[in-house]
């Protein structure tokens, strides 16, 4: 019988994943804070598997991690937090972390993430002697916080990776948080965007020249494949780059050296190339506009960031944390949007995605008069505050299409969807405090922990069928 150790200060959380877990046939025991589970490895009884939380009373979950594997605990370790970013889950996983899933998570997910650990027990890595710097990445959506859990993995590697996404969404950013957690992270980033260098310096600039190679080179010059030595070298826009020189990136890919513009040295090359592209590379393949062995090289792995509009539940603290970077860069008097303004923000398409939020922010704490964001300090773009139809109407409106279109099992789809975005909305005006959350609700906050599990099984349920 599996023994499964679990550590949570929030007592509902130990009690439902505890059930779940008996109904396996497991002994669970379960632990208010990390110091008191340390203490019962001292006795006759080891766990198979730990589960801790991320931000606990008393000691983390990461240092709960670190403990583990200074006492030469070999048992796998599942980590869980509702605050998911970059830094904690590539800490998570440089220090031994089997799997790391967000609140609220799906019980199914957890119950079959221990079955895999029970399955492959393995003795956690050597950490990675990496400082963590002050997040850049940011979201708290589900496809973000999968994100932050793939750069967490991946990072670890020394794979080549494509990022795609549309032109704003932040590409060189996980691009940097990539290097950043990575043990290349002492040695250089060096970005270069293959747009905004004509095609003719291209090669120069990608390779470096000797002296005397073409009119003009007075000097050696060393291009960003040497500049990148032992580090990480960020290639954006690849989808522009020329198809004759595409050639002579795919034999630096393949054989790890390269020759200066004019000259005859072999130079060996140690970097990890990571690129990105809005363009469509397959479609290009197609038409013969890029090289098909080429893309296999680049995009050993594929990480797509999504536009704004299809994470907006980011927005509000996109918005907060870039107004605040904006008056603390420019010395001005810090300022807040009204939860109204946020609303708006939320709503707005974006086109320009994180960039144009970030740059709207900008403008807005510097032209926006008092110390209050309103929503007609907005752009016209905002929707305007009272003009907004009834929501039984657009109800109404929507089931009667998806009647029409012969959609089966609208309920449960439709009462997910409302309980979500009702939740959400609750949680972002009480800045995520569930407690003060279930109050203006009207329900317990073991209630309210219940409904977002459920709420999100049921949608993605959905999705699935």
């Amino acid at each position: 019988m599996a023994e499964i150790w679990v550590a949570d200060d929030d007592a509902s959380i130990r009690f439902v994943l505890g059930e779940a877990l008996r109904e396996t046939g497991a002994t669970v025991r379960d632990f208010t804070d990390a110091e008191s589970l340390l203490v019962a490895l001292d006795g006759t009884t080891q766990p198979d598997v730990v589960v801790s939380d991320v931000r606990m009373s008393g000691a983390s979950g990461l240092k709960l991690l670190e403990h583990l594997k200074t006492r030469g605990v070999a048992a796998p370790v599942i980590v869980m937090s509702a605050f998911t970013d970059v830094a904690s889950t590539a800490a998570a996983y440089r220090n031994g972390a089997f799997d790391y899933l967000p609140k609220p998570f799906d019980l199914d997910q957890m119950v079959a993430a221990v079955e895999r650990a029970l399955a492959e027990v393995r003795p956690p890595p050597a950490p990675l002697p990496v400082a963590e710097p002050e997040q850049e990445l940011i979201g708290q959506s589900p496809t973000m916080r999968e994100m932050f859990r793939s750069i967490g993995r991946i990072a670890a590697t020394d794979l080549n990776v494509l990022v795609t996404g549309a032109t704003g969404t932040g590409k060189e950013l996980v691009a940097r948080a990539l290097h950043r957690h990575s043990a290349r992270a002492p040695r250089p980033f060096v970005a270069m965007n293959t747009a905004a260098i004509p095609s003719e310096l291209l090669e120069s600039e990608l390779f470096g020249h000797e002296a005397g190679a073409f009119t003009g080179a007075l000097k050696r010059h060393p291009g960003r494949f040497e500049q990148a030595q032992g580090g990480t070298l960020f290639l954006d826009e690849i989808g522009d780059m020329p198809l004759s020189l595409q050639t002579r990136l795919l034999r630096v890919l393949a054989e790890s050296e390269f020759y200066r513009v004019g000259g005859r040295e072999l130079i060996r090359a140690d970097v990890r190339v990571i690129a990105a592209t809005h363009q469509d590379l397959d479609a290009k393949v197609a038409i013969g506009e890029f090289r098909a062995d080429l893309l296999h090289r680049l995009d050993v792995v594929r990480l797509h960031l999504p536009p704004l509009c299809e994470r907006r539940e980011d927005i509000p603290l996109l918005a907060s944390r870039f107004l605040a970077r904006a008056a603390a860069g420019m010395q001005l008097d810090a300022k807040r949007f009204s939860p109204a303004a946020l609303g708006a923000l939320a709503q707005m398409p974006w086109p320009g995605n994180v960039r144009q939020l970030e740059n709207l922010c900008r403008r807005l704490a510097v032209m926006a008069p008092g110390r209050e964001i309103r929503v007609q300090d907005l752009p016209a773009a905002a929707p305007a505050v009272g003009k907004v139809e009834d929501w039984r109407e657009l109800l109404k409106r929507l089931v009667r299409e998806q009647l029409a279109h012969g959609d089966a099992a609208i309920y449960p789809q439709l009462r997910g969807e409302f309980d979500q975005t009702l939740l959400a909305a609750v949680l972002t005006e009480t800045d995520n405090q569930r407690g003060r959350a279930a109050q203006r609700l009207g329900l317990g906050r073991n209630t309210l922990t219940r409904k977002l599990g459920s709420s999100r099984r049921r949608t993605r349920k959905h999705g699935k069928e």
